[in-house]
């Protein structure tokens, strides 16, 4: 079966009858068991998936059908799907099932999408490279000796290999765009309180976001047409109306925009040098195209990283406190007592790198470093706010590397933890800021690995940057 790049696609074979919602689901079912070895999938909802594709297929001879009939997707292992198995790729939630729904879910399923099943990630969305999953390695499918960037690594997989049409995954510092990027897919974070977080496992909730990997941006904004908006189950949820995504996507070359990037994110020594030429051709072909294209200086650089560390570690520590072996989940089986039960089953059901980032929130919310660490870092990301909406007064759009370099090899942060936080460089100051972010496409490297472009915009212009990287990757 073809590689549909685009759903547009799919419904119109759909409708000339050319291929089924089961033909379809089929396909990605043989592919998903032809690519087990990239260790995508931690549940396929085989029988289930097949059994709606049979019904949409009746709807659509009806002409009955949803908006989604023939979208085939995956749901990151955070997110929320009734009576499925969720985990977090953590031991702490073994055998725990979700009681109900995500919202983003209810939508997607409401216009008849179909869920084909569970994906792997960094245990509970920490880390960049989908090395900290309790399931193992997922592997990069364009090298399988590579990473394929995290924690969203396997949703970014799972459309590099087509094992499903759209990922639905979370992005707390890059989650979704590096992978993307890594993966050489496209993957919007969209503005803080633009998706309902209902139904997504908290890491750090004011920088969570529930975003979207996809082959097209055709089809990422058709998703966030169908579940961005209001939500009565999260306060923090905007009640802006959502734009017509999917009629906006023209973008008019006549009209001229200004584009800025930080000066200290290309004109920069550690960038990969196929990554800074990359980048560059696509500034030279904007400015060919009449568009303004300048440096601009951002002198809190510097500290965005920190900032975000010391803020989201310090939330990890609030919502992770819940996981004690309890209620549900994981629990120690090597406890005497009620004390050793809580502290066995957190040391046995988390990994590494989530007991180091739930110690070092710990350590900065205590009472005698809080106001040196964590109130300093709330004011900081109050500045770099301001310096960055500085920049959106004058200019449309700041572009970035989404990572200094593109896939590294497995085991290549092993002895250095600390290169794995700096690989997030790029990434996280959309996440502090809360504002919308891309990335998309934008050549390979001398090893034939996809490089990603970032694109950020100002607040709820999720419109505009899609139209934008529509607009630039038809013109690579």
């Amino acid at each position: 079966m073809t590689n549909y790049i685009t759903f547009s696609a799919i419904q119109n074979d759909l409708k000339s009858g050319k291929i089924t919602c089961k033909s379809l689901v089929e396909h990605h079912l043989s592919r998903i068991e032809s690519k087990k070895n990239l260790n995508v999938f931690l549940s396929v909802y085989a029988d289930e998936a097949l059994a709606k594709a049979e019904k949409i297929d009746e709807k659509i001879k009806n002409n009955t059908q949803g908006r989604l009939a023939g979208m085939i997707i995956g749901l990151k292992d955070v997110i929320c799907y009734e009576n499925h198995p969720l985990q977090a790729s953590s031991r702490i939630l073994d055998g725990f099932v979700s009681q109900f729904s995500a919202t983003i879910v209810e939508r997607l399923l409401a216009e008849d999408a179909i869920i084909i099943g569970r994906q792997n990630c960094d245990e509970f969305a920490m880390g960049s490279t989908n090395e900290n999953s309790a399931f193992g390695n997922v592997l990069n499918d364009a090298d399988n000796s590579r990473v394929p960037g995290g924690s969203s690594g396997a949703s970014a997989v799972a459309i590099q290999a087509d094992l499903c049409q759209i990922s639905i995954g979370s992005d707390t510092g890059g989650s979704v765009r590096q992978p993307a990027s890594f993966c050489g897919v496209v993957g919007l974070k969209p503005t803080y309180s633009r998706l309902s977080r209902y139904g997504l496992a908290a890491y750090a909730s004011s920088f969570d976001c529930i975003g979207v990997i996809g082959k097209s941006v055709e089809d990422i904004a058709l998703i966030m047409e169908i579940v961005a908006g209001k939500d009565d189950f999260d306060s923090t949820v905007s009640s802006k109306d959502v734009p017509k995504y999917t009629q906006n996507l023209t973008f008019d070359n006549n009209k001229k925009i200004k584009i800025a990037y930080i000066k200290e994110t290309i004109e920069n020594d550690a960038l990969q040098p196929e990554i800074k030429t990359a980048i560059n051709q696509k500034i030279a072909f904007l400015r060919e195209q009449g568009h303004t294209v300048e440096a601009v200086d951002f002198p809190l650089l510097s500290v965005i990283l920190p900032t975000y560390y010391i803020l989201t570690t310090a939330e990890a520590s609030s919502n992770l406190s819940r996981y004690d072996g309890v209620k549900y989940g994981f629990r120690s089986k090597n406890a005497e007592n009620l004390e050793q039960m809580y502290k066995k089953t957190r040391s046995e059901g988390f990994g590494k790198t989530v007991k180091e980032r739930i110690m070092l929130g710990t350590f900065v919310l205590s009472a005698s470093y809080y106001d040196a660490y964590y109130t300093k870092a709330q004011k900081v990301r109050r500045l770099i706010q301001e310096k960055t909406e500085e920049i959106f007064k004058e200019y449309n759009f700041i572009l970035s590397p989404n990572a200094p370099t593109t896939a590294p090899k497995f085991g290549s942060f092993s002895e250095d933890p600390i290169q794995m936080y700096l690989a997030d460089i790029f990434s996280v100051q959309a996440n502090v800021v809360g504002m919308p972010a891309i990335s998309i496409p934008c050549g390979k490297d001398n090893e034939n690995m996809p490089i990603g472009l970032q694109i950020m915009a100002d607040f709820f212009e999720e419109e505009k940057l899609m139209s934008f990287s529509d607009y630039l990757i038809k013109n690579s």
